[in-house]
């Protein structure tokens, strides 16, 4: 048995299928009595490993390629999702903050160190791993709206400064660690980092825009350019003798720009956050030795205490800090905590590089029981840090709006939205785009543009994409155009019914997402109206579907509709609002077209939080009703405001009283690459009536 065991073990594909099953049925699992998935990872390494089933082994060369990659891959999402552009905003207050939560958690961390007889180089070190954060908080943030406050958008910025420094120390540790250490190689590896640092942060920058802009809509090459990068800013990074997590989180920066909010993003964070970095978690269960790590938290408990206790204290001090110098509220100044306090991401890879790290006499940088007490201290702030997260955040202030402010970000001002909103809707040719590719949805989709045309004296454009080829002769391509002009056919027949000014078009393309955005573009359409279709294969799922495809490169709004009813029916609509933006007064724009082309009504739905405070929910609905006011919204409008847990329980509850339900597109990540479920996914699945998916552009 135990031959067949080591055969097992040492067979590089059973070791893929087994990570393969444990990230598919683990996470959901440990998620469901709310703990975080990649616990259910360190779990599984741990079962699996040689304390346990002994079914994988951490000395492997395949599960060691594995859990590198992942290492790479978390370093380098962890850059990626850092949003520069909120950074820029406040990145004074963002540098002052991050330089008190990194170096205050150093100071503790160091102390600690000494008192329990490290050298001065492994204290500093372990001061490092707190220096850091992971912000697991910010879904939370997200859902509450509360993503402008100036106290969140500055904790977002410091982690720049936190997640650089660490990796810099980490540098430097590495290398005394070594025996490589001297005044002079200090000044040459600080030199070498800089430049190699202004390679990676500009060159890449240059060479990602450039290759993006000669490549335009190839994103499979994209995708596998920005892989490219992020590996060979790892190897960059040990040619010059610093750790290879450090070139992934400043590839991470650097094509941050190149690939913004778009379908490359999307591409790279899913394949890590599926595949790559939970092998990094379950490598990390599989490096924890189970007797030592109790022997651990039994005899050397004030350690862990120390280290633990040492970075609860030292990010309050240095919240409260921040709340000093910029006469933040108390809500804000703990929000700001807790949001600092979770250590996973460079914690985790630090705390690994550093404990395999040996010198010359095979001493490790930190030894079995401080990388123990990091898996403690991950354990405890990644369930902690969430949880005071959602306490707080709750008591936040509505996010002030600045006047300076473009009427495009979410944090401007209603003075300025409306009267753009209602110069955008006075100069517009109403055009409605409606893609036809499935003759079984195609009426409703034309009845449903029609209404809306005829109500705003527009027209609608039915567009079928016709799949191109290599030759234009192909008798494929031909068979594409006729199949083509009998959809449009058909759908002229049926525009006919409602005396509607209709422009049917046939295009050429080889993307079909592509050929309906550059259609919407080139009509100059007000909105794009398509057909809900269900992917759940791989292909879907690895490389999206067109609707994503639309939504990410569209123009104007995009509106995907599963219509189980008659349009002319849908009248009582249901809208959940969950923060007051120009994306959500957009939707609310769109539903009141709807609800008056079929003399309907609309219910705005929010729902907050049990531990929202009465004065936040009715400074809420002021707003909303001037809102709804000042736009001209509130006949046939209605605000419904429910305090509960679950947003989407009520929402499924409440759409059995209408006939159609909007929902906004968008996606969320987590810092740490693990996705998130978001509230529209989870409805979508059990939504039973009419709905539409609706969404801007980018979106």
């Amino acid at each position: 048995m135990e031959d067949l065991l080591s055969i097992l073990r040492s067979n590089p594909l059973v070791s893929f299928t087994i990570l393969l099953l444990v990230i598919l049925t683990l996470p959901p699992i440990f998620e469901r009595i709310r703990l975080p998935g990649l616990v259910g990872l360190l779990f599984a390494g741990v079962i699996l490993g040689e304390n346990g089933l002994y079914l994988l082994d951490a000395d492997s060369e395949s599960i060691k390629l594995f859990a590198d990659i992942g290492k790479i891959y978390l370093m380098f999402v962890a850059g990626l999702e850092i949003d520069l552009g909120e950074f820029r905003k406040t990145k004074e207050r963002s540098l002052v903050f991050g330089a008190l939560t990194f170096f205050l958690p150093l100071f503790m961390g160091s102390l600690v160190g000494i008192n329990f007889g490290f050298s001065l180089n492994s204290s500093i070190l372990i001061g490092s791993l707190l220096a850091s954060h992971t912000l697991l908080g910010f879904p939370i943030i997200q859902r509450l709206g509360m993503v402008k406050n100036e106290g969140v958008m500055v904790t977002v910025g410091a982690t720049i400064f936190t997640d650089i420094a660490a990796l810099l120390v980490l540098a430097i540790s590495v290398s005394i660690h070594r025996g490589n250490f001297s005044a002079a190689s200090l000044v040459i590896q600080l030199v070498s980092l800089g430049i190699y640092a202004l390679i990676i942060l500009f060159g890449f920058d240059w060479l990602g825009k450039e290759y993006f802009r000669r490549t335009g809509d190839e994103e499979s090459n994209q995708f596998l350019f920005v892989l490219l990068a992020v590996f060979l800013a790892s190897i960059g990074a040990q040619l010059i003798n610093i750790d290879k997590i450090v070139g992934a989180f400043l590839a991470g920066l650097a094509v941050n720009d190149v690939v913004g909010d778009g379908p490359v993003k999307e591409k790279v964070e899913f394949v890590g956050g599926t595949l790559f970095i939970p092998f990094f978690f379950v490598g990390m269960g599989l490096l924890l030795d189970i007797p030592i790590f109790f022997k651990t938290l039994q005899f050397e408990l004030p350690l862990v205490i120390g280290i633990v206790g040492g970075l609860i204290i030292a990010k309050l001090i240095a919240a409260t800090a921040a709340k000093l110098i910029y006469q933040y509220t108390w809500a804000e100044s703990l929000t700001m905590w807790s949001l600092s306090l979770p250590q996973v991401a460079a914690t985790l890879a630090a705390a690994l590089a550093a404990y395999e790290i040996q010198n010359v006499a095979g001493e490790r940088l930190i030894n079995e029981s401080v990388f123990n007490s990091v898996i403690v201290l991950m354990l405890i702030t990644s369930i902690l840090g969430p949880v005071l997260t959602a306490q707080f955040a709750t008591k936040l202030p509505l996010p002030k709006t600045r006047e300076n402010e473009d009427y495009r970000h979410i944090g401007s001002t209603l003075e300025e939205w409306l009267p753009q909103l209602k110069s955008e809707r006075e100069n517009d040719n109403f055009t409605i785009v409606i893609p036809i590719y499935n003759p079984r949805t195609q009426r409703d989709l034309i009845e449903m543009g029609a209404l809306l045309a005829r109500k705003e004296s527009g027209i609608i454009v039915p567009v079928s994409i016709a799949a191109a080829g290599v030759h234009m002769d192909d008798p494929q391509v031909e068979e594409n155009l006729k199949r083509s002009q009998n959809l449009l056919d058909r759908a002229g027949e049926i525009s006919q019914q409602f005396e509607v000014n209709t422009q049917p078009i046939i295009r050429i393309d080889d993307d079909i997402a592509q050929g309906i955005s550059r259609t919407a573009k080139e009509k100059k359409a007000s909105l794009i109206i398509m057909g809900w279709r269900e992917n759940i294969g791989l292909k879907a799922r690895l490389f999206g579907t067109i609707l994503d495809t639309v939504f990410w490169s569209s123009h104007c709004p995009v509106a995907v509709m599963r219509l189980f009813d008659n349009p002319t029916n849908l009248r009582r609509i249901l809208l959940p609002v969950k923060n007051l933006s120009k994306a959500t007064l957009e939707t609310i724009r769109f539903a009141k077209l709807l609800a008056y082309a079929n003399q309907g009504s609309i219910t705005l739905l929010h729902i907050c939080d049990r531990q929202t405070p009465p004065e936040q929910i009715r400074d809420f609905k002021t707003a909303l009703s001037n809102l709804i006011t000042e736009y001209e919204f509130s006949e046939k409008c209605k605000i419904k405001m429910i305090v509960h847990d679950s947003p989407p329980q009520v929402i499924i509850r409440a759409s059995h009283q209408f006939d159609l339900v909007i929902l906004r597109s968008f996606r969320r990540r987590t810092a740490g690459g693990l996705s998130v479920s978001d509230i529209t996914t989870e409805v979508l699945k059990k939504l039973s009536c009419s709905l539409v998916l609706f969404g801007q552009p980018h979106s």
